[in-house]
């Protein structure tokens, strides 16, 4: 690595931790704002609050990557273009491919690192982080489907008409084992319980009818304690639970979700195709950045930074349109989740071909 690409990756490099660091403290000071009177309400101890956040920086500084590389990548490069330094560069016989070499070293470093703590370290932490805040910055959840149908193992078919997720009570339960298109058994209970001390499920008023051919076999009993492929944790709230998900664990639950024939399984779909674009899209708004901000300006760099920060928000409005597209199942959530990157990969060559540097 020569001298010129180890001072410009300085500069990148330190221009990136110091937008991440500014923009997260502004960020932490709204959410400590807006929290302080649940942290009060629900008595939190210094060291509680304290290891919420130390889960929540993460999380948030990682989410604002694309963003933070885009506005440092503009903020550098056009100070170096105001100081004439880019001119110097290119007069010396250095061409403006060889110039971004530096540039992509930089967001490779930061996109590989990225997509490592989004794909294995920060759902673990944030485990902890949305089970505090089911506990004590969300009112109570309660479950309120009605006639809950799912298929739990091949041929198994599950139905409830209702569950009470605060006492893991289920009415009106059935489960029913088919072949093809015959039914073998089929077992029914007024009511199912939750017992946490042999986790196992308590049947009250059940009865199981076996059917071999044309003959039919029934047993029935008060109470009875059997094991389900459900548990209790499935009824509880489930939303945005797939952050707290590796992409390994985020593969578990899309196969389950597609065998049970659930309708969100284009959340988790969408949540884990982002993680495989993120680390693209910091290397393409890496390559915007450095076209917009390239040219020196008369008027200095307040331009090419105001300039950043449009392209940047425009970046995320359409991602953002996508993504709510993609949920709603208006579009294949693999080809949602590129749109916003193709898009801006493609207006950036335009802006390489064209644009004068």
């Amino acid at each position: 690595m020569k001298l010129l690409d180890r001072y410009i990756l300085k500069q990148f490099l330190g221009a990136f931790v110091f937008t991440v660091l500014i923009i997260v403290s502004v960020i932490l000071v709204i959410d400590i704002t807006e929290k302080t009177d649940k942290f009060v309400k629900a008595q939190l101890e210094t060291s509680q609050i304290v290891g919420y956040y130390l889960d929540f920086v993460p999380w948030i500084a990682n989410f604002i990557t694309p963003l933070t590389v885009f506005i440092a990548t503009v903020f550098i490069t056009s100070k170096l273009a105001g100081r004439t330094e880019i001119i110097a560069i290119l007069s010396s016989g250095v061409s403006f491919k060889r110039m971004l070499v530096p540039y992509l070293i930089g967001s490779v470093m930061i996109a590989t690192l990225s997509f490592i703590l989004t794909g294995w370290i920060i759902p673990n932490s944030n485990k902890t982080k949305r089970a505090f805040e089911l506990e004590h910055l969300k009112s109570t959840y309660y479950f309120d489907q009605t006639n809950v149908h799912m298929q739990v193992a091949p041929g198994k078919y599950l139905y409830l008409r209702n569950y009470n997720n605060q006492a893991d009570v289920g009415y009106n339960f059935t489960l029913e084992n088919m072949d093809s298109t015959r039914l073998l058994d089929k077992l029914s209970a007024s009511r199912i319980s939750w017992n946490k001390e042999n986790k196992k499920w308590t049947l009250s008023n059940w009865s199981k009818h076996t059917f071999n051919g044309a003959e039919e076999t029934i047993e029935s009993g008060r109470t009875m304690d059997t094991t389900l492929v459900i548990h209790p944790s499935e009824f509880e709230n489930l939303e945005r639970n797939y952050e707290g998900m590796t992409i390994p664990e985020l593969n578990d639950e899309i196969d389950k979700l597609r065998f049970r024939g659930a309708s969100n399984v284009e959340f988790y779909l969408v949540e884990k195709y982002t993680r495989f674009t993120s680390p693209f899209a910091v290397l393409i708004l890496t390559f915007m950045g450095v076209i917009v901000s390239a040219r020196k300006s008369r008027g200095g760099t307040g331009f090419q930074i105001a300039l950043g920060f449009l392209l940047s928000f425009l970046y995320i409005l359409f991602f953002m349109m996508s993504k709510t597209i993609a949920e709603a199942g208006g579009l294949p959530p693999a080809i949602s989740v590129w749109i916003p990157n193709i898009v801006f990969g493609g207006i950036s060559m335009l802006m390489y071909k064209y644009v004068p540097r």
